[in-house]
């Protein structure tokens, strides 16, 4: 049998409705921004595989590191016990952070990071004997699928079965300025008639709300007003974290610091899963008692695993290489280049651009999910482009090794979809 034909047998994938889309493309090998799959055939992976492999596929330089680790320590538990790569990679990610962050507590992926984040928030109050419940974030956000993280998120096309079971969440929309004042007025109402523990957000850009972006003195305020009022503010760098903004976090572009930061998909550079909630002193502090009770009662078997640590270390290490902050300066430049080239084209709707994260959003109507949607994605495969549209739009976060020519290539087969419109 084909891997096609093996995979229908036992596999169920994420995010798919099979009914409509029941083959899965086999991919074999990677190698920096490409991808194989098995009849040969290569693929520009122009989002990093789920934004992820941001130092290309199968990086030696992180290879290198993780064999090493590998011989070294394989997994020990991390309750009571610690080890060189976890004290390791806390030095080094407090030195890219904000500089509010002072404490990192690992978990296994996004959402769970997430989970940590609101649980931190919420018994941060409890143990300062405080109810509060009420958990703020916006509109259309996306923070993961575990049931804190589910609540906290806005999309009901991924959340509408569990909607009974959610923790009590109140929301507003994401700022601009036209509606900055209504949002602020929202956001009062909210703080005076609930006992608000925490707001959840994504800085500046919103990934599976089809990568809406918005500014950062907008933000600013919303976060001004929750330190006023001690509502914990949670900034999901999930997707935004490690240099896809431009900056190393997209906090970085806000005045006001977040609470506690949630991290993990290109934390460890597609390698491994991983997660990291950091968060600052005062949150840290409130968790030191006499009481047991008053301890963090969470744990993951693979927390701060060694060798996702030394992913990660080695991770860090090539952010800051300058040869990888120039690529990211070309592919910001690249972007714009293209923006100009296509930002008026009559099937084209709206552009937008943080970064290395570009959108545009197509002249037509059509389901997020839908078979259209389909029919662009294959479209993308065909042409030897890995493109996850979110239904009508089409957004490029490639890794920081990509080439211009695969650029250009990415770039070309975008203007030909628009061209057969």
């Amino acid at each position: 049998m084909t891997l096609k034909e093996r995979d229908k047998k036992h596999l169920w994938h994420p995010l798919t409705q099979h009914k409509i889309h029941p083959d899965a493309m086999p991919i074999i090998k990677a190698e920096g921004a490409l991808l194989f799959d098995d009849d040969g055939k290569e693929y520009i992976d122009g989002i990093a595989s789920w934004y992820t492999a941001m130092y290309g596929h199968c990086n030696p330089y992180i290879i290198e590191k993780v064999n090493t680790q590998m011989r070294n320590l394989d997994q020990i538990v991390f309750a009571g016990f610690t080890h060189e790569p976890a004290i390791h990679l806390s030095e080094e990610l407090i030195k890219i952070l904000p500089q509010n962050q002072e404490k990192i507590f690992f978990s296994d992926n996004g959402s769970t990071a997430n989970e940590v984040g609101i649980k931190m928030a919420l018994q941060y109050h409890f143990n300062k004997g405080e109810k509060r419940n009420t958990i703020i974030a916006f509109n259309d956000g996306f923070h993961g699928d575990t049931f804190g993280a589910m609540s906290a998120s806005g999309l009901s096309v991924y959340n509408g079965p569990f909607e009974d079971f959610f923790i009590d969440v109140q929301r507003i929309p994401t700022p601009n300025n036209e509606n900055f004042e209504e949002v602020i007025n929202k956001l009062s109402e909210i703080i005076s008639t609930y006992n608000v523990a925490a707001f959840i957000y994504e800085p500046l850009v919103q990934g599976a709300n089809a990568m809406h972006m918005f500014e950062a003195k907008y933000l600013n305020e919303i976060l001004k007003i929750c330190s006023v009022n001690n509502i914990i503010t949670i900034a999901d760098e999930v997707m935004t974290g490690f240099g896809k903004t431009g900056k190393n976090f997209a906090s970085d572009y806000i005045e006001t610091k977040p609470d506690i930061i949630s991290m993990s998909k290109a934390l460890t550079a597609g390698f491994v899963p991983m997660a990291v909630t950091s968060c600052t002193q005062e949150i840290y502090d409130a968790f030191l008692d006499d009481s047991i009770g008053k301890a963090f009662f969470h744990a993951h078997t693979y927390s701060a695993n060694p060798i996702a640590c030394s992913v990660a270390i080695a991770g860090i290490e090539l952010l800051g290489s300058e040869e990888i902050q120039k690529n990211i300066k070309n592919i910001i430049k690249s972007h714009t280049d293209f923006d100009t080239k296509i930002k008026n084209h009559p099937k084209v709707k709206a552009t937008r651009q943080k970064g290395v994260i570009y959108a545009l959003d197509l002249e037509i109507e059509m389901d997020r999910y839908g078979k259209k949607r389909y029919e662009i994605f294959d479209h993308f495969m065909k042409n030897g482009v890995c493109l996850r549209p979110l239904g009508k739009t089409i957004y490029i976060l490639p890794p920081y090794v990509i080439t211009q020519g695969q650029l250009n290539k990415i770039y070309d087969t975008i203007l030909v979809l628009l061209s057969s419109l």
